[in-house]
């Protein structure tokens, strides 16, 4: 009797993920695993013909935001519109879980200030049918969606759970406390969380401005729930740490000690800056003197500038502190344009000096590192295209130019990005460094946070288009970056089920045509609960994308199978099957 299987991917380009040559075959899949790779002469219910394709994993995500996305949506997106088929949760150390009632308000406006999703949106979509870790697990679980879900136990969560108020207003933990939270931390382990995260960042602030409450925990803190983790024996520890605002020695010895204790693996967030000493190669240099050491700590890299995209109908731009235009802040941009298109206002609005805000906010007006956002988008635009120089060029203030782009010719919907790190002296020659270091793992979508200000989730159609083909300078080549998005991330996170091409492993799967794959600029959506806006960002190019075998999206659209599940703690890598 011939073999049979449930979806054939015939003749395709196979880059399986290893960081191997590309070959030809055919793709097997059989009950949400691949049953085989190489040529298959057996039956399918369906073929996917790939024949000049490339036949790539599923790409694995392993910084994103989604905590509510996942309660509200079925979609995933931008996440899944990339090739991403595994995303994971709770980074930052901000969430939902566990929680009281009577806090449900104050991890609202933690997560409004420090990843920009507004009150509304949550308090509309979010269903608080949860209080523990593991209940949130659950409301997930129930859910269906498009892709599978990773969770790490968010820090300020559990600390404001734990010490309510003094949590809040972080309060140094007592030995009770801390001995609470190793307790709530073994039941997240045991229910599925994948690690425990936190944040040391000076700019993570609530919405009232306020430090979280992890801002500057005690490193005993932190060893103390790390060290549960260590005990379990599975668990990943991500930290952000405040390295643009202290040094990166002193905060990698947070980092570095509780690792140590635990004996668990660690990655962090790391960037360059724009100018200045490139202090960020010390970093890389700890880290591997902390692996050579049997550490095993990975720094996460973003392969295009970090930034933020501004317009009138986003969350900032240069004229969002401005008294004039605070006035009308709140008015949709059908509203706000009655008096942007009025010379008179715009010139008043333009020679204002900006109030104080958010620190993001106040971040709006490096006219050297500011740029218009482009259709298709360029994310190494040259420095003479830069507000400033256009101003310096033209003999006019910066303001004017700026606000001429965004204007759009009068539209109000012009974009433009503020490139704030990732973008040393103008260009990526850095970051072209940084992630060919083999201790460095690619991440840092930030999918479902900052819905008006970033769409960083485009990450992984940006890699495969810019970096390995249209990039003028050196690039990376197919094989590399194919394993950068699928079991380099995979396998630091613990999800080494995932991630490969070959038997046994789950069947989440990309067919792209390389030749006409496309990024193209960010746009603003109005579909999140409340009419909330958000960035979304489309490509062209992905034939099939498939998660546990089934097809989620096709040429580019959604399907209607939604296969995605919770992933519940680390994963094994799979036993070979044959056909």
């Amino acid at each position: 009797m011939s073999a049979r299987c449930d979806l054939l991917i015939r003749g395709g380009t196979i880059v399986d993920g290893s960081g191997g040559e590309p070959f030809t075959g055919d793709v097997a899949i059989l009950d949400g695993r691949i049953l085989a790779v190489g040529r298959f002469d057996g039956t399918a219910d369906e073929v996917i013909d790939a024949t000049g394709l490339t036949v790539t994993p599923g790409f694995v995500d392993i910084h994103t935001h989604y905590d509510g996305q996942a309660i509200w949506s079925d979609r995933l997106s931008p996440s899944s519109s990339h090739g991403v088929t595994t995303v994971v949760t709770g980074n930052c150390g901000v969430g939902f879980a566990p929680c009281r009632a009577e806090d449900h308000d104050r991890l609202i406006r933690l997560m409004e200030g420090v990843e920009d999703i507004p009150g509304v949106v949550m308090a509309e979509g979010l269903s608080w049918d949860w209080e523990s870790f593991p209940g949130y697990l659950d409301a997930l679980e129930a859910r269906p969606r498009d892709i599978d879900v990773a969770a790490l136990l968010p820090h300020s969560p559990l600390r404001v759970f734990v010490m309510g108020e003094r949590g809040a207003r972080r309060e140094a933990a007592t030995a009770q406390d801390r001995e609470k939270m190793r307790a709530i931390t073994r039941e997240a382990l045991d229910a599925g969380a994948i690690g425990f995260a936190t944040s040391r960042l000076l700019i993570h602030r609530t919405k009232a401005g306020e430090h979280i409450p992890t801002y500057q925990a005690d490193v005993e803190e932190l060893k103390a729930i790390a060290g549960v983790m260590g005990e379990a024996g599975t668990g990943v520890l991500q930290m952000v740490l405040d390295a643009p605002f202290a040094s990166w020695p002193d905060e990698l010895a947070h980092l570095l000690a509780v690792a140590e204790a635990s004996g668990r693996p660690a990655t962090f967030t790391l960037g360059t800056a724009n100018k200045g000493e490139p202090v960020w190669r010390e970093a890389l240099r700890i880290c591997d003197e902390a692996n050579a050491r049997g550490l095993s700590i990975s720094p996460q890299v973003l392969p295009r500038p970090i930034g933020m995209i501004c317009g009138f109908e986003l969350s900032t731009h240069p004229f969002c502190l401005c008294p004039s235009y605070q006035a009308i802040a709140s008015l949709p941009l059908s509203g706000q344009l009655a008096y942007l298109r009025d010379p008179e206002f715009r010139n008043r609005m333009i020679s204002e000096t900006p109030d104080e805000g958010h620190p993001l906010a106040m971040m709006t007006r490096n006219w050297d590192w500011i740029f218009p956002l482009s259709d298709p988008p360029n994310y190494e635009p040259a420095a003479e295209t830069s507000i400033g120089a256009q101003a310096r060029a033209s003999g006019v203030r910066p303001e004017e130019v700026a606000c001429e782009l965004l204007m759009n010719g009068g539209a109000g919907d012009g974009m433009l990005y503020n490139t704030l790190g990732n973008f040393y002296e103008g260009e990526l020659s850095e970051i072209y460094d940084l992630i060919n270091h083999p201790g460095v793992v690619m991440g840092l979508g930030d999918g479902g946070a900052h819905y008006a200000a970033i769409c960083d989730a485009s990450y992984p159609t940006f890699l495969l288009t810019y970096w390995t083909r249209d990039r003028d300078g050196p690039r990376l080549g197919i094989a590399q970056a194919v394993q950068a998005l699928s079991s380099r991330p995979a396998e630091t996170m613990g999800l080494n089920d995932r991630g490969r091409i070959a038997p046994g492993y789950k069947a989440d799967i990309n067919v792209i045509d390389l030749d006409a794959l496309r990024l193209h600029a960010p746009h603003v959506r109005h579909d999140l609960p409340g009419g909330g806006r958000r960035l979304d960002q489309a490509a062209t190019g992905f034939v099939a994308t498939i998660v546990s075998g089934r097809v989620i999206r096709r040429d580019d659209a959604p399907t209607d199978e939604r296969p995605g599940r919770v992933v519940r703690g680390a994963q094994a890598a799979p036993v070979s099957v044959t056909a």
